[in-house]
């Protein structure tokens, strides 16, 4: 049998520019990746140009505070770095390690969302929010609206990326949750 499956970017978003730091070409990055740590021990950093993704080596980079500190190969002054200011960087898919049963956030994101019983499809994951630490997943409804459902194993069920079933999200929810 034959499931539908999940397009996987190769290329994730995992910061981006906001400022520079001193003169000699430093960035100071806004983390888009699990945490400042995960984000400030990768080698490679991509920049998207023209669909293609143009490695750029990581000299060094610390964590201050929330934000990441990176000196890049080829950024060697203040002006170039202000040239990447506000300039998206992404990592390889490869460069991180996953536990079994973890996935990226943007893998998920506009995948279609199950009734995980009937099979029905109630919408699509149109965003993840954490407030107090504990996502959220932001489903929005095919005629309109959207609704949110915590992410713990008593509504979630699976997260199927094709392999075993259709991708999508499967969920159990209780009576009014999609109100």
């Amino acid at each position: 049998m034959e499931f539908k499956k999940a397009k996987l970017k190769e290329y994730l978003e995992c910061a981006v520019a906001v400022n520079t730091h001193g003169v000699a070409g430093t960035l100071k990055m806004e983390n888009r990746a699990d945490s400042p740590e995960v984000l400030s021990r990768l080698k490679t950093l991509y920049v998207e140009l023209g669909g293609a993704y143009l490695p750029m080596k990581v000299e060094r980079a610390s964590v201050q505070k929330s934000f990441v500190l990176v000196k890049l190969g080829g950024v060697d002054t203040f002006e170039d770095a202000v040239k990447l200011k506000g300039t998206s960087f992404f990592a390889a898919r490869g460069d991180f390690r996953l536990r079994p049963g973890d996935f990226f956030i943007a893998d998920v994101l506009g995948l279609p969302v199950y009734d995980d019983e009937t099979g029905r499809e109630i919408g699509t994951l149109d965003d993840v929010l954490a407030p107090a630490g504990q996502q959220v997943y932001v489903i929005k409804k095919p005629g309109g609206g959207t609704f949110m459902v915590p992410c713990v194993k008593e509504f979630i069920k699976e997260v199927s990326f094709g392999d075993d079933r259709d991708a999508g999200i499967y969920v159990s929810l209780i009576e009014g949750m999609e109100e």
